[in-house]
């Protein structure tokens, strides 16, 4: 079982001191770059340049006040009664969810002035880390000698065994993950607390929380009060919080130290050439044709009147930020320079390998089995995504029929031979998905779904098998209709009779949707099998190769790629030059009045317009930091060296973009919201006075 994180933190604290030291000077090149897992922070890097050398107790505090929610972003808890900070943007699904045509809770705000109003989350889990184990041994001996379907099946089984020893009997609580370090040169067991009953206490209007929009997004200077305040429950109660982040409302000066502790999604930085280039083409043929054909279908369906421009809202504003990312992230792998260092930097480590004949005969030459892999996933991606992934069925019924009907079959499996998302572990994640009352809106997901299974078509052709399978002699109107109107997937009690009934209700099943996941589902894991052999277990037992190649040459003293785990960067308040012209670190209550034109998305809610001469001009509103971030950083606390919060980080600027492959602290910047803003918010603006005390520290609760 995991240890202490204490005293496992004790441990490593001397050890990563001493490498940090060895590593210094390269570290102090490369600046304050890196997203840093907690066992082995760059400490004597970041005391040169600050002075600030955190100790485990630190360390220890930072990570039990920090949390994430398990649909993809990073919060932190800011009371000891269970209340949570994260992003408005990330907590939007559970607006939306609490919403209704006759009251728009995105549109109009929230706000729970007693904890009695304070509205459950259908869908919200969040997972505070308790302790971190390595259990690279084990997992390299279970795959040891194994490749192709062979290595992929033992990782498996091990993963499942690990991960379910790890979270015991007490699926409710508490939730294990096997974490994948270095592309396979470190495996850790992540062991969280697990929080499923969420509520909703404050959500500011959209307009303020999004100001700008899409125009804005990945900007700077902002004006965007992204931020929501959730509770976790237990018993029915609020959760008694032992750690978690007070408030600094006068926030960070300029070059005072910020840190971040958040959970980055993914990044690339070390990936092999091969691999770059692959996602390179596929982001220029696949991933911005298919982004830009959706966002057209959103915006036509959000001319329908105000209930689709509602319903397409969310999703809307999810196309158009991804859009972005990825033409940013295309321009990156564009840049030649960027390019040719990343071959240097890989020629360099396989001359290193040659120059050692014990190593070169461990190590071998993994990059080529992974150049070899990425040719199989140029000529499968496309069928993959479409079928297995689901691209073609963009329709939630046909992602909850898929659950249900995998979910019976798999189920039925020993646990270690399970398909991984059906693990033991990950089952109690689904039942809270299928018993959500979120409601499902079938004209939206009935356009949403014609428009998918017409691409389907177009891409694959109308010869394809599959396709023929589908569609038949029937349009994909016709067939996207006669598939909502018959299915009864949108009641929860429909959805956790077939889960409880097994394969035998499966089987007897005549939803719509259960027959068309039945049916196609022979086809989607064939290509799941043949990704699985050709492709993912290849790249994962080569990639384990690579790494042992990187750590024979510089060990440690690298951090990681992203991986959704908890990590810490180190930064400051810092502004940058845009084409010889200063960008300054903040914004002011002043900018926002300015920038208001009364168009959206420009335009401010009524609060604020009443609010203008309560509010002071010169409060801060938004701030620039050097901190390393990615995707996943979204709700992350950006806290001083005390452990107070100082802002909360809600995007990037544009040339952050690329920063899935490199960072350049000469440009990167996170940008937050200023911690005073937010408190002002509640005070001047929505009249919260006793969130805001909770908030505080100033009032044991309300």
């Amino acid at each position: 079982m995991p240890t202490s994180p204490v005293s496992s933190l004790r441990r490593w604290a001397a050890s990563a001191a001493a490498a940090a030291l060895l590593s210094l000077p390269a570290l102090s090149s490369m600046a304050a770059e890196g997203m840093w897992t907690l066992d082995n922070l760059p400490l004597a890097a970041m005391k040169a340049r600050y002075g600030f050398s955190p100790d485990a107790a630190w360390v220890d505090r930072v990570m039990r006040s920090s949390a994430r929610l398990a649909g993809g972003c990073s919060a932190s808890f800011v009371s000891p009664q269970g209340l949570v900070m994260t992003n408005h943007h990330c907590a939007i699904g559970c607006v939306q969810q609490l919403s209704s045509p006759q009251q728009d809770r995105v549109a109009e705000g929230f706000l729970a002035r007693e904890r009695s109003q304070e509205l459950r989350c259908p869908e919200a889990e969040i997972n505070r880390l308790e302790a971190i184990v390595d259990v690279t041994a084990p997992m390299k001996a279970a795959t040891a000698g194994k490749s192709g379907t062979a290595f992929q099946a033992a990782q498996d089984a091990e993963s499942a065994r690990l991960t379910k020893d790890c979270r015991g009997p007490d699926a409710e609580t508490v939730r294990c993950d096997l974490v994948t370090l270095y592309h396979g040169g470190q495996y850790q067991l992540y062991r969280y607390h697990r929080y499923s009953d969420v509520r909703l206490v404050w959500a500011p209007e959209e307009p303020i929380a999004a100001f700008g929009g899409d125009p804005d997004n990945f900007n700077f200077p902002r004006f965007d009060l992204d931020v929501t305040m959730l509770r976790v429950y237990e018993g029915g109660q609020p959760a008694a919080i032992k750690d978690w982040f007070r408030f600094k409302p006068e926030g960070a000066q300029p070059g005072e130290l910020t840190l971040v502790t958040g959970h980055p999604g993914s990044t690339e930085r070390q990936l092999t050439v091969a691999q770059l280039e692959r996602l390179r083409d596929d982001m220029a043929l696949q991933r911005l044709p298919y982004l830009s054909e959706l966002r057209g279908v959103l915006l036509q369906y959000a001319k329908g009147g105000p209930e689709p421009r509602r319903l397409a809202a969310t999703r809307l504003a999810g196309v158009e930020n991804s859009l972005k990312v990825v033409r940013g992230e295309l321009e990156a792998l564009s840049d030649p320079l960027l390019m040719a260092t990343k071959r240097r930097e890989e020629q360099a480590l396989k001359d290193f390998v040659a120059a050692r004949p014990e190593l070169s005969r461990q190590v071998g030459d993994p990059w080529s089995a992974i150049a070899r892999a990425q040719q199989v996933r140029r000529d499968t991606d496309v069928e993959f995504g479409l079928i297995e992934y689901g691209s073609g069925f963009s329709a939630r019924y046909f992602g909850l029929a898929r659950t249900l009907v995998r979910g019976a079959a798999e189920r039925a499996r020993p646990n270690a031979e399970r398909l991984r998302e059906f693990s033991d572990t990950a089952l109690p994640q689904i039942e809270q998905r299928l018993r959500s009352p979120a409601p499902l809106y079938p004209e939206f997901e009935r356009n949403l779904l014609e428009w998918s299974l017409t691409r389907m078509r177009s891409v694959l052709g109308a010869d394809h098998a599959l396709v023929q399978q589908v569609l038949g002699r029937r349009s994909p109107e016709q067939v996207a209709a006669a598939l909502v109107e018959g299915t009864r997937l949108a009641e929860p009690a429909e959805r956790l009779r077939l889960w409880q009934g097994g394969q035998a209700a499966i089987d007897q099943s005549d939803d719509p949707f259960i027959r068309l996941a039945l049916a196609i589902d022979p086809a989607a894991r064939a290509l799941r099998r043949r990704h699985e052999a050709e492709v993912q277990s290849v790249e994962r037992e080569a990639a384990q190769r690579v790494a042992a190649a990187g750590f024979a040459r510089t060990g440690r003293d690298a951090y990681p790629d992203a991986t959704f785990t908890l990590r810490l960067s180190y930064g400051e308040v810092q502004g940058w030059e845009v084409r010889g012209q200063p960008v300054p670190p903040y914004t002011d209550v002043a900018g926002l009045y300015r920038r208001a034109t009364g168009e959206a998305p420009f335009a401010l809610p009524p609060s604020w317009l009443a609010a203008q001469g309560r509010l002071d001009p010169a409060q801060r509103f938004n701030l620039v930091t050097t901190n390393d971030i990615i995707g996943g950083n979204s709700g992350s606390p950006m806290i001083n060296r005390q452990g107070e919060i100082v802002g909360l980080v809600f995007d990037g600027n544009i040339e952050s973009l690329g920063g899935a492959y490199s960072f350049d602290e000469r440009v990167n910047r996170a940008v937050s919201v200023h911690s005073g803003i937010i408190t002002e918010s509640l005070r001047r603006v929505y009249g919260a006075d006793a969130l805001l005390q909770e908030l505080l520290g100033t009032k044991a609760g309300r």
